[in-house]
């Protein structure tokens, strides 16, 4: 995986009204953490958000597919790509992070309150 500091950047930009999202490097990518909750990963620079049965419907109508770590093996994680239309627009990418961070906190992720830009 690889993460060049342009695009995570870029991503916490957008991300900035929602306010208090933070990355953490992770596994040559990054997590992206909000009050403790991790929900979403950059893993070569692409942007996937938490998903469960609250919003992976919006995943599967945007045409996107789940993170797999490993390209060579089927095992997938709940995370799914965010559309590049999404990605473009600072209000419907904060809608959908919105709704990725409440999949994570459903889930229970929380992680340390700890990151960096």
């Amino acid at each position: 995986m690889v993460l060049s500091p342009e695009f995570r950047d870029y991503v916490l930009e957008m991300l900035e009204p929602l306010g208090g999202v933070t990355a953490r490097r992770m596994f040559g990518g990054a997590g992206l953490y909000r009050d403790g909750t991790i929900f979403a990963l950059i893993a070569d620079d692409i942007l996937y958000f938490k998903v469960d049965d609250a919003n992976r419907a919006d995943y599967e109508t945007a045409g996107t597919g789940p993170f797999r770590p490993f390209e060579d093996k089927p095992f997938t994680m709940p995370y799914w790509e965010v559309p590049a239309d999404i990605l473009e627009d600072s209000q419907e990418i904060c809608a959908w992070a919105a709704k990725a961070w409440e999949a994570g906190r459903r889930a229970g992720s929380a992680k340390p309150k700890r990151g960096h830009r």
